[in-house]
């Protein structure tokens, strides 16, 4: 199905319940990036990262799951940001590991927005 042609008529985020109801969103927000930031390293430390991000499969890989309870056990007991470098080797938050475990999917819809000659942008 094509894109469809959106106004200022239409308002998205009012079928988010926590945007109608005032609750705050940030949380959600930093927990998506942290996902895939826990992931990619516990992709590592599992030695898979030779091969793209959205293929790694920690499953059953128990020391891997022993680093992980690791950073968590440590509860707030510290400082996030030395935390988060204790399973990451990075102290603050990054976006970087999202953009690699989606280049496959945003270079394919790239090369079929040209092929269907959709339109993009605002």
């Amino acid at each position: 199905m094509p894109p469809v042609t959106r106004s200022e008529e239409n308002f998205d985020p009012g079928a988010k319940y926590h945007v109608v109801s005032n609750v705050p969103y940030t949380r959600y927000f930093l927990a998506h990036i942290l996902q895939f930031q826990f992931h990619r390293s516990l992709c590592q430390i599992g030695g898979q990262n030779e091969q793209p991000l959205h293929l790694c499969d920690i499953y059953q890989q128990k020391h891997v799951g022993a680093r992980f309870r690791q950073m968590l056990d440590m509860g707030n007991s510290r400082h996030w940001s030395y935390i988060l470098e204790t399973l990451t080797g990075e102290s603050t938050f990054t976006s970087e590991a999202i953009l690699d475990y989606f280049q496959p999917l945003y270079k394919w819809i790239k090369q079929e927005n040209i092929r269907q000659g959709y339109p993009v942008g605002w």
